[in-house]
């Protein structure tokens, strides 16, 4: 049996209102042990000045390289390249555990296993891998496309049948697909309503896409567990999220990496066109849904134009810049993360019994949230997978 001590200045949980100060955590094989004043031991402890449970990214693409001209074609063997590296990045920005919410072909499942087998290093994974959509809907490329409510169950069953950790679901357009709208309803109440039936039959989470009011609603209605995006909340969607214990994983970082770059480096007009109409929407659902009390997971989009996968610390800064508070992003990224994936008894906060997945920071990010790039360790199931001391 091997243990691992840290000594942390500060330790944020993840899930207490305040942080807590110096601390002795103990940990055996991969998982916490105890947790108590510090005090001298005859073991080596590893000194940190802040502790926080490893960071959550409950949307991601992990395939898409990120960067590139939009009009930039990639080959498999590139993407499988780019998806080790990303996997990498996550770790090295203090992420543990990601949501894959979309990938061609259901290759998210075989990095997943890839990963598990320590063929390579990353994060914890769930994952989606085909979106499911109508025909010609938002992700159409890559997702199944199907049409009426025995092809969206009989396309949900497919998905369980490969082995997926959740369903997403396409219930509006998008950006990024051209010749959409993303306020434009796509799927019906009738066809996701089945399969959130069958998700949950087999025990597995639903996620919507939904960028538009009445898509949302179409969600909501059909019993979605998560809205991603979420552009246009009204009352009525707060009601039903509130009610229903929907999550909203806001994704904020995905209009503004297009607005931070534009068409002059190489994002599509029509992305950015589109962008432009719902992003001053999108910042006050999100303050609306923090002032509602509506659960919020922290996700990025990232794989979408200049949004890199080892920057989500930048959706932390970017809900800093709506006054949500410091400590609260981090439960975002971490406690309230894990309950939207149901892996909270295992993972998202320091307490005895769960996963060992922690990040070292050299500053408090209770200070500065973006304390949270200033990592010196990150620790996976117990063991250092970044050491950034050396």
């Amino acid at each position: 049996m091997s243990k691992l001590y840290i000594y942390a200045h500060t330790l944020i949980d993840g899930v207490s209102e305040h942080p807590k100060y110096e601390k002795l955590v103990t940990i055996e094989d991969s998982v916490i042990t105890n947790i108590e004043d510090y005090h001298e031991i005859n073991e080596e402890a590893i000194e940190v000045n802040t502790l926080t449970p490893g960071f959550f990214n409950c949307h991601v693409h992990i395939f898409y390289p990120v960067g590139f001209d939009s009009k930039k074609e990639f080959t498999l063997i590139e993407k499988a390249f780019y998806a080790k590296k990303h996997c990498e990045q996550y770790l090295e920005s203090g992420v543990t555990f990601i949501r894959v919410v979309g990938t061609e072909n259901n290759y998210d499942l075989q990095i997943k296993e890839a990963i598990e087998n320590k063929v390579i290093a990353g994060p914890h994974m769930y994952c989606a891998g085909k979106v499911i959509c109508m025909t010609g809907g938002h992700g159409w490329q890559e997702g199944i496309e199907a049409d009426g409510k025995d092809a969206c169950r009989k396309a949900a069953r497919q998905q369980l049948k490969a082995g997926v950790d959740l369903i997403k679901v396409m219930a509006t357009g998008g950006v990024m697909t051209k010749g959409v709208e993303p306020g434009n309803a796509q799927l019906s109440v009738e066809e996701m309503k089945v399969i959130v039936e069958e998700a949950h039959k087999a025990n597995r989470k639903t996620a919507s896409h939904a960028q538009g009011l009445q898509g949302i609603k179409n969600a909501l209605y059909a019993g979605i567990d998560s809205i991603e995006h979420g552009c246009f909340l009204d009352d009525e969607c707060l009601e039903l999220m509130q009610k229903q214990n929907t999550f909203l994983v806001p994704t904020l970082c995905a209009p503004q990496c297009i607005l931070d770059k534009g068409v002059e480096n190489g994002v599509a007009k029509y992305a950015v066109d589109k962008t432009l109409k719902v992003t001053k929407a999108h910042v006050e659902s999100v303050k609306k849904a923090y002032a509602k009390g509506i659960q919020i997971a922290l996700g990025t989009d990232a794989g979408t134009p200049f949004n890199y996968h080892s920057n989500t610390a930048y959706e932390m800064e970017l809900m800093a810049q709506l006054n949500i508070s410091n400590m609260d992003i981090i439960k975002i990224a971490t406690i309230n993360s894990a309950k939207c994936l149901s892996v909270e008894k295992d993972y998202g906060s320091i307490e005895v019994g769960k996963q060992a997945d922690f990040v070292c920071l050299n500053e408090n990010p209770l200070d500065d949230i973006s304390n949270v790039r200033k990592i010196n360790r990150v620790i996976q199931s117990g063991r250092i997978v970044v050491d950034n001391t050396r």
